[in-house]
């Protein structure tokens, strides 16, 4: 049911909790306190159990937006929505003939033969390469791989250039450092449209101590930056925060922007019901997560080895699961929070059990409540797919971090198999699907649907950084749009 919109004005006294609400209030002091202007967007009524009735709202101030739920009259969320510039807006005239540093996440498996295993972040870094190619420019690129300590020559980015060239369409050159004379002869020596590949950043130990100096050396071979290494934003190194600081303009790539729309703002103004799911093996690794989607989800489902935490905070016997003893009352206080602010929280009703932690344990389905001493819990049964499976069809949006179980061991694979299978149906019907990040995007490619998905997040840490409501350093140096 739409409302008509409605609009107020307050000074920022109100986002620091305070809930004044008059029609008109102006802030004391236009310097310090500007104007803001929020205006309630829509309300949204829900016929799924357990789902609050929710008011969006839009704030407006100082050139930026902030969306906010308020739910039952207190705040429910708020997500800042930071617009950078794009390297979309950078047309011909601003490329042609111009050094572009775009630092890219090439930071990609080998094997023992230095044979890349998995290509999916060398794919996603062409798009932006490819545009400014097209406009022109002189095409610099560099990233890390793994972590080095120095000059280590099973780090080097050199089998990389096969497989960039290949997919560019051009010979990509290589260099033997990032910065340096030779370095700059092979930048000047760049055609329109030509491509360097500079080696690991990380064989300097400035790059990761964001060193001005190394920075500044960094920038002096370009005239434009661009980042679109989303898996190392989190990050204030050198290449990813430090360069920003030298070279304008400073623009989020392809990649990187469609990683801040979906992560962002898919998931700081969801279309509802909105749920997430959250798995892995430890509570600890996922507490900021959980904590800040209890902030805006409407239903929030747990599975993977962190629901013995909670089953035994509820004084269930876990036999030999895995349990965090020092998480205990943090699980506790988590599930009364979600009680609390009316989220749906779903653990798993049944599991799987194994008499050992190895692909040929023996296993069986057991109640959630009822596991036996000596067995262990490694992936959500049957009934648990199901009643996930019946939740998640009420959904309009969905956000899955971590796996169900074991999946590496096929006879513990099937819940996340399973939710898998149901995202990528469920994203046919029109529901966004946000896979974000981490393990769960290698069991949807294992499974085969990647293609499915709305949205596949090719950050790691970062993505769990932005989930938690962090700011993202080599995001936040880039130009505002």
């Amino acid at each position: 049911m739409k409302t008509p919109q409605k609009s107020f004005t307050a000074s920022p006294r109100f986002l620091q909790g305070q809930t004044h609400r008059k029609k008109s209030r102006e802030s004391s002091s236009s310097s310090c306190c500007p104007r803001i202007t929020i205006t309630r967007c829509s309300q949204e009524n829900s016929h799924v159990p357990y789902i609050p009735r929710t008011y969006l709202y839009k704030i407006t101030f100082s050139n930026s937006s902030v969306f906010l739920s308020l739910f039952f009259g207190t705040f429910f969320s708020v997500t800042v929505m930071a617009t950078k510039r794009s390297v979309s807006t950078l047309k011909e005239a601003e490329l042609k003939g111009k050094r572009v540093f775009v630092r890219v996440d090439l930071n990609v498996p080998l094997d023992d033969n230095s044979k890349i295993t998995d290509d999916t972040r060398v794919r996603a870094a062409v798009p932006t390469i490819k545009y400014l190619q097209g406009h022109g420019a002189k095409v610099i690129l560099a990233s890390h791989l793994g972590r080095p300590k120095g000059v280590t020559p099973k780090y080097s980015l050199k089998p990389l250039v096969p497989r960039l060239s290949e997919l560019l369409g051009v010979e990509v050159k290589i260099a033997n450092d990032c910065i340096g004379e030779e370095v700059e002869k092979l930048v000047a020596q760049l055609p329109e449209g030509g491509v360097l590949l500079l080696e690991n950043v990380r064989f300097h130990k400035e790059e990761e101590k964001n060193d001005p100096e190394f920075s500044k050396k960094l920038a002096s071979l370009a005239d434009v930056y661009v980042n679109d290494a989303f898996g190392s934003a989190h990050r204030a190194h050198a290449s990813t925060e430090g360069v920003a600081k030298f070279l304008k303009p400073s623009v989020a790539g392809f990649l990187m922007q469609k990683e801040l729309d979906y992560l962002v703002g898919a998931v700081g103004n969801p279309k509802r019901p909105f749920a997430a799911i959250v798995g892995g093996s430890k509570v600890s690794s996922k507490i900021g997560v959980i904590e800040s989607l209890l902030e805006k989800v409407n239903i929030l489902l747990l599975g993977g080895g962190m629901i013995f935490t909670f089953y035994k905070a509820q004084g269930y016997s876990v036999g030999s699961s895995l349990v965090e003893e020092d998480k205990l009352d943090l699980a506790k206080s988590l599930l009364e929070k979600a009680k609390a602010k009316g989220v749906s929280i779903l653990l798993p009703t049944d599991v799987v059990i194994a008499d050992k932690f190895a692909a040929d344990a023996d296993s069986k389905v057991v109640p959630a409540s009822a596991i036996p001493d000596g067995w262990m819990g490694l992936d959500i049964g049957p009934d648990s797919i199901k009643t996930f499976s019946e939740a998640l069809v009420t959904t309009q949006t969905i956000i899955w971090n971590g796996p169900m179980g074991v999946f590496e061991f096929e006879k513990f694979a099937a819940g996340t198999e399973a939710i898998a299978k149901k995202l990528a149906e469920l994203s046919d019907k029109g529901v966004t699907t946000i896979i974000g990040g981490g393990d769960s995007v290698a069991a949807v490619e294992k499974a085969g649907l990647a293609e499915k998905m709305s949205h596949i997040s090719t950050g790691g840490g970062a993505s769990l950084e932005l989930l938690e409501g962090k700011s993202l350093p080599g995001v936040l140096a880039l130009d505002d749009a």
